[in-house]
């Protein structure tokens, strides 16, 4: 339609004023951009579509800029960012396709759905590229257990964890690992973040553009309601209310999903890619057809035509408007040539999946909307998606604590072993057995390592070989210092992946900020992804795709920065898969690595009720590195035992863990410190406690620093460590261990 057109075309029901551009999210200088880009002002479809599109969640206007700044390209990339996933080869014609993503607002406001859909949307972004789906991860943060607002934690913990599992677990897909914080700052807005992997062959892969004018675009899965509407703008691009919940007003801008309507979208997706009858494929997520739509055509430099007339419904009267920007779950757009519009029909109807031809691809450039062919809604795809506003940052590192102590839970003089049961059975280091065994790891079959079996998940490969996967951040590392706890993270994932054999393929992301038109959040954001770029180029693990979640904060200030990094790497040999329990009585114990132990932003530090630092130590990125590459070598060949990283609690704590596991004590002596504090429970990346035979670690010492420290055996774990004040010494037996690991969620499920 040309542009003279366009701007005589009438509005659909009451023009929309600058005030109600306002109240969609738009600013007023956005509302005159998009009149300027029209030609007129927009009526009330074109307004909904461009504030769901021009939000934070959909454009990245505040971030886009520094994800340009990360590496994306590495020798095993095979679909980097930009598609609805990313994929690296694995060998054997198969890749890789993973992703993660935030559901962070929804969850806050209403968790079992919030979380349920979380899932769900994270396993369309996979079967959108021609995967199945073979695991889910979750990251989860929740506030402090035991203060004001601990009925609300649980409330939100319980709700999180449960539609998680009732997702997946009815879908068919393991949930194999994840992770779960609980901090003061989450307490008004949770984090749930979902990742998924799937496995495809190469040549199988589709892209999302749209192509061919004259092609057919199809609408497949549930009907449509009025489910989620506005959940992109309204709810996950502004900061929750007071009460932080978003109040009632809220709950209908969450979407509700079902499983196993699911179910049969992936099997009706997979078979049409099987035969070959797609030209592109799109999943329905934020912004709902909005958004997918759009985007198909923007990749495609075309333009499309949507009838809404043609979109089945599930609710009588719904408007143009509504229909375009519903998150109604479980759907799919994809585009097909005429020809095979019956036979795309047949499949839909085979799998019992609703199927309507809602549009045609044409070589306008332009996204119109009609309803029983009467043109409602005119955009250039350009400007509805390409040329939404980015806007700098203006960063300033903050003159005073963000970020109130944790009141204290352990006396500042805790003897050793007082203060390795209190941290094990702090909700951060507990054993998280009540939460994962609410979900599926081994569905499927492929699970070879499954949690608390090994520091990360192992999934086998049809030809003997495994994939690893881990999911990790530290937020409390990060506030104290955005740059280095960003490195922190991408090392203990990696780390993590060594430990049981794997190299890093690539890396996904979700980067979990506070408003980041605060100086200091710009701060925190800028700096994180300046440490993200660094720790991925040093660890040649590029980021194929990811998430950015803003606005996580409510009255009592932003969330910790949560830089979720999630990992993919592959073993040559699934049976030599590494465990973090010890294994071998009699096995010699050491620590591997550039270990340099700090009490600094420790979980130590926290029980005591301290401040955050000011900063983190150094890190030798290299070094790092080298050590990984190291323990990974030594793991594959089967010279160690066990293998775990050193991470929260410090060497205790990953002692009592390696004895846990794998229901063996051990005896240690550590070298003279200044600071049995630091020794026993101080923190940092880099270290690795392994146990092996001392032939074993004597080859492993000509690679990297390798410290021997004990030996494997007995019913309790002993420790001796000299001292200023003389030797310091404790023992605590299996059972006392595992009693404090085991208690500290108790009871937070229903």
């Amino acid at each position: 339609m040309p542009e003279a057109e366009a701007a005589t075309l009438p509005p659909t029901g009451p023009t929309p004023s600058i005030d109600d551009a306002v109240a969609l999210g738009l600013t007023r200088e956005e509302y005159e951009l998009v009149c300027e880009k029209q030609g007129r002002p927009p009526n009330q479809v074109e307004l909904a579509m461009y504030s769901l599109l021009w939000s934070e969640h959909c454009a990245y206007k505040h971030s886009k800029r520094l994800l340009r700044t990360l590496p994306t390209e590495g020798p095993h990339v095979v679909m980097g960012p930009g598609e609805n996933a990313g994929a690296v080869d694995v060998g054997d014609g198969l890749v890789c396709a993973f992703k993660v993503e935030s559901h962070n607002h929804p969850s806050a406001v209403e968790p079992f759905q919030g979380a349920a859909t979380g899932v769900g949307g994270i396993l369309r972004d996979i079967f959108a590229i021609g995967a199945r789906p073979i695991a889910v991860l979750d990251s989860l943060r929740f506030g402090e257990v035991g203060g004001d607002g601990d009925q609300r934690v649980r409330y939100l913990l319980d709700g999180a964890v449960s539609g998680i599992g009732h997702y997946g677990n009815s879908i068919g897909v393991p949930t194999v690992g994840g992770e779960v914080y609980f901090e003061g700052p989450y307490e008004q807005n949770c984090l749930v973040n979902a990742m998924a992997l799937g496995l495809a062959r190469r040549e199988r892969l589709v892209r999302s553009a749209a192509a061919g004018p004259g092609n057919v675009v199809v609408l497949f899965g549930a009907s449509t309601g009025r489910d989620g509407i506005g959940g992109a703008s309204v709810l996950a691009s502004a900061e929750l209310g007071h009460d932080g919940d978003g109040g009632e007003d809220r709950r209908p801008t969450v979407q509700v999903g079902d499983p196993f309507e699911e179910k049969k979208l992936l099997e009706c997706s997979l078979e049409l890619l099987d035969r070959g009858l797609l030209v592109s494929l799109q999943d329905l997520g934020a912004a709902g057809l909005t958004s997918s739509a759009s985007e198909m055509a923007s990749k495609g430099e075309v333009g499309i035509d949507v009838d809404v007339a043609r979109v089945p419904l599930r609710e009588p009267g719904m408007e143009p408007f509504e229909i375009m920007v519903s998150e109604s779950q479980e759907r799919m757009l994809c585009v097909v040539e005429p020809d095979n519009v019956p036979d795309v029909m047949s499949v839909c109807e085979k799998w019992e999946v609703n199927g309507a031809a809602i549009g045609t691809v044409t070589d306008s450039g332009r996204m119109r909307v009609l309803r029983d062919g009467e043109l409602v809604g005119e955009m250039p795809v350009r400007a509805l998606v390409d040329e939404c506003p980015l806007y700098d940052l203006f960063p300033q590192r903050p003159a005073e604590p963000l970020y109130p102590p944790a009141a204290a839970t352990l006396a500042p003089d805790a003897q050793p072993r007082e203060a390795l049961l209190a941290l094990l059975s702090s909700p951060n280091i507990a054993s998280r057995r009540p939460l994962f065994e609410q979900y599926d790891a081994i569905v499927q079959s492929r699970t070879v390592r499954r949690p608390e079996q090994a520091d990360a998940a192992v999934l086998a490969l049809p030809d003997g070989s495994a994939l690893a996967v881990s999911i990790d951040c530290n937020g409390r590392r990060v506030a104290a210092d955005p740059y280095r706890g960003t490195v922190e993270a991408v090392l203990e994932c990696a780390a993590n992946l060594a430990c049981v054999g794997a190299e890093p393929l690539g890396t996904t992301n979700n980067l979990n900020f506070g408003n980041p038109e605060k100086p200091h959040i710009a701060w925190q954001l800028s700096e994180s992804v300046r440490g993200l770029g660094d720790a991925c180029r040093s660890l040649q693990a590029p980021i194929v795709g990811g998430n950015v979640s803003l606005y996580n904060e409510g009255s009592t200030g932003p969330i910790y920065p949560t830089p979720v990094i999630g990992m993919v790497g592959r073993l040559p040999d699934a049976r030599r898969a590494g465990r973090l329990g010890f294994a071998r009585a009699g096995g010699q114990i050491a620590v591997v690595g550039p270990f340099a132990p700090s009490i600094a932003a420790s979980e130590l530090e926290k029980l005591h009720g301290r401040a955050l630092p000011d900063g983190l130590p150094e890190i030798d990125l290299a070094a790092a590195a080298a050590a990984q590459a190291a323990v990974r070598e030594a793991v594959r060949s089967g010279a160690l035992s066990s293998a775990h990283d050193i991470a929260e609690g410090g060497l205790a704590v990953a002692l009592a863990e390696s004895c846990l596991a794998g229901g063996l004590g051990a005896r240690v002596r550590l070298p003279a410190s200044a600071s049995p504090a630091v020794a026993l429970f101080g923190e940092g990346p880099g270290g690795f406690l392994v146990s092996g035979s001392e032939q074993a670690l004597q080859a492993l010492g000509e690679q990297v620093a390798v410290s021997p420290i004990g030996t494997v055996g007995g019913e309790k774990l002993a420790v001796e460590l000299a001292g200023k004040a003389g030797a310091v010494g404790f023992e605590a037996s299996l059972e006392e261990l595992s009693n404090a690991h085991s208690q500290g969620l108790k009871g937070f499920f229903s």
